[in-house]
């Protein structure tokens, strides 16, 4: 079954306005620019990947998905992170996918071996959901077919997405996933990334290190 995966990306300049307790403008851009970066790479090496597409309207994030092998849909409209999916669902039945895995740019820890389990055991299922670390939001859907679901991203989402599914008779799975349970959206978040330490990739380990702890930098 081909299957892409679908990366919505925000534009970097008003990316992780959460983080302002601990960072500045331009650091906050150029985390998230190290952050894509790795998942793009990550993405790279899933071997049960078709094609990986970014949904952006940030000039940068076209650059590093042409540098990465990833094609680009354009987000005209900037209307969020669940429109900017749309898009990509939309293309990605135009293409003929039949199974879609929708991906954050922000889990920089993001490991193409469990990324390839995923899809190798859930292949039936028409909605797997990857919780966040709280277990209350969502980092990660897996959808068979790219519509079987609309996605509804945002605080409660996890719980929301199992109801969704419910409601269109989707079956649905929730599958915690170490690497996709850390996306980087508060000053907890980073200290919990910076803690992690190895596990990060190396565009955003090298960011990380080059960022005072303290007062908003950048």
């Amino acid at each position: 079954m081909k299957t892409v995966a679908i990366v919505p990306v925000k534009r970097f300049g008003g990316a992780k306005q959460r983080l302002g307790e601990a960072l500045g403008g331009s650091a906050r851009a150029a985390l998230a620019g190290a952050m894509l970066r790795d998942v793009l790479a990550a993405l790279r090496e899933v071997n049960g990947l078709d094609r990986v597409i970014v949904v952006t309207a940030e000039p940068r994030a076209e650059q590093l998905a042409a540098e990465l092998d990833a094609g680009v849909e354009r987000d005209t409209q900037e209307s969020g992170q669940s429109p900017a999916a749309e898009i990509g669902l939309r293309r990605a039945g135009e293409l003929g996918h039949g199974r879609a895995l929708l991906v954050p740019g922000d889990c920089p820890t993001l490991d193409p071996i469990e990324i390839d389990a995923l899809l190798a055991d859930h292949s039936g299922v028409g909605l797997v959901v990857v919780p966040d670390r709280h277990g209350e939001g969502t980092n990660a859907l897996l959808l068979r077919p790219p519509d079987a679901v609309p996605p509804a991203f945002g605080p409660g989402s996890c719980a929301r997405h199992v109801e969704a599914a419910r409601r269109a008779d989707v079956p649905v799975a929730v599958r915690r996933l170490r690497s996709l349970a850390l996306d980087v959206d508060t000053p907890e978040d980073l200290e919990h990334l910076r803690g992690a330490g190895g596990p990060a990739g190396a565009a955003t380990r090298a960011v990380l290190e080059g960022l005072p702890r303290g007062e908003p930098v950048g």
